[in-house]
């Protein structure tokens, strides 16, 4: 069955637009495990524009399923990963200035520096998982710096708006796929994924779980959180 790891990034992003303690994301992740999540999902950026430090913390000592934390491969996340101990470690491209991630991290032009990295993280305890481009070079490059797996970035997919464009965009994820199934790799899937996308993807040999944050929060607007994470769950299962 493929699990269901709810981002909560933009519960706070709406809590920092006020600059006040609502919504609060905490709250936020124990109504998506109380409505069946299988994990929860946040970015600790490094300019705090959402997510803070405290939700991290608090979120790690209360999560009862999975914590996924994607995290820019720098000394300060690395420290902070390696204090916390969350279940799974992202590793994700970080530009400042940008509205979401925009594209998959380049594991093969940084080879020697990610391997350093995810050796610590290992030495740590702790799984990584690289979110990439759906690039058969980038996932064996994921393979090489010894990630435990990868997620497939799923934006240009979800963002396809002909139905040639989305049967082109699927076929890139699965070779990336089937690829990532031939070298161990653990596969997972995210980024601008929703109730009407989600159906195809699940299709991915040996896919294991995906991250969906902001159709979330958005569906949650209208129906209420706990409906949207299972409206979700209903597809996968």
């Amino acid at each position: 069955m493929i699990r269901l790891s709810v981002n909560i990034d933009h519960v706070a992003t709406l809590r920092q637009a006020r600059g006040g303690r609502e919504p609060d994301p905490v709250a936020a992740a124990m109504l998506c495990e109380q409505a069946g999540a299988d994990g929860i999902t946040l970015h600790l950026r490094l300019d705090r524009r959402h997510v803070q430090d405290r939700d991290l913390r608090i979120l790690r000592q209360i999560i009862k399923t999975n914590l996924n934390l994607e995290m820019a491969a720098t000394e300060e996340m690395l420290e902070t990963a390696i204090e916390v101990k969350p279940d799974l470690c992202t590793l994700v491209p970080e530009r400042s200035g940008e509205i979401t991630t925009e594209g998959g991290l380049d594991v093969a032009g940084q080879k020697e520096d990610l391997q350093e990295k995810i050796e610590r993280l290992h030495k740590a305890g702790l799984a990584v998982s690289v979110f990439l481009d759906p690039e058969e070079r980038q996932v064996e490059a994921a393979k090489e710096v010894g990630a435990n797996g990868i997620e497939l970035h799923t934006g240009p997919y979800a963002d396809a708006v002909s139905e040639k464009g989305v049967e082109q965009e699927f076929k890139r994820l699965l070779r990336a796929a089937k690829l990532a199934d031939d070298l161990g790799l653990e596969l997972r899937a995210g980024h601008s994924l929703n109730f009407r996308n989600l159906s195809l993807v699940t299709t991915l040999p040996n896919l294991v779980e995906v991250s969906i944050g902001h159709n979330v929060v958005a569906r949650a607007v209208f129906i209420g959180l706990e409906r949207a994470v299972k409206e979700l769950l209903a597809i996968l299962h």
